[in-house]
């Protein structure tokens, strides 16, 4: 007798520790939720990306090979693009937007890659960038990334000034696999 005593507070025991750690997962799980849903791209109420028609915010960086760039320098039809080095589908996306940004009226010029994250980490992005765009690395403050609200990665736009000669996303959706039109 002692011993089936023994072995039901035994398992009772048990089942109150399951019962503590079940609850601190649940508890673990809300706080994830919540951070999730605050900076989710596709939280209800908010558009995955920058709406065409919005105004690009200011921005001042330098672009790898040590060329100023500001808002104001982008000029005409630019197409803009940011990935990370932590992105999978980024790497995938990396030779199309090349190949696309080649084809591109203006050159290298009119196309503008933003990679965030620290500089050896894009390091292989960055080389594969170069020849087609004007390239920035934003390795700590994402000042040109918060300028066109960036909120995933990869993310493609299409940037024109409008008739007031405020600079302007003209296309947030770009299919790489159609040829480029000229500007």
């Amino acid at each position: 007798m002692p011993v089936l005593i023994a072995a039901v507070v035994l398992v009772g025991l048990l089942c109150a520790l399951d019962l503590i750690l079940t609850l601190g997962v649940i508890k673990r799980l809300r706080e994830h939720t919540a951070l999730m849903a605050k900076f989710a791209a596709n939280s209800p109420g908010r558009p995955p990306v920058i709406e065409v028609g919005a105004e690009v915010g200011e921005f001042s960086a330098v672009t790898v090979d040590g060329a100023a760039l500001t808002r104001d320098s982008l000029s005409g039809d630019t197409l803009v693009a940011f990935f990370s080095p932590n992105c999978g589908p980024c790497h995938e996306m990396i030779p199309k937007f090349v190949a696309y940004a080649r084809a591109t009226a203006g050159g290298r010029d009119r196309v503008l890659a933003v990679v965030v994250g620290t500089t050896e980490r894009s390091r292989d992005q960055v080389a594969a960038l170069t020849p087609a765009a004007r390239v920035v690395v934003e390795a700590g403050d994402p000042v040109v990334s918060e300028a066109f609200k960036v909120r995933g990665f990869p993310t493609l736009l299409k940037v024109t000034r409008d008739r007031d000669g405020r600079q302007v996303i003209a296309g947030n959706q770009l299919d790489l696999d159609a040829p480029a039109v000229a500007a």
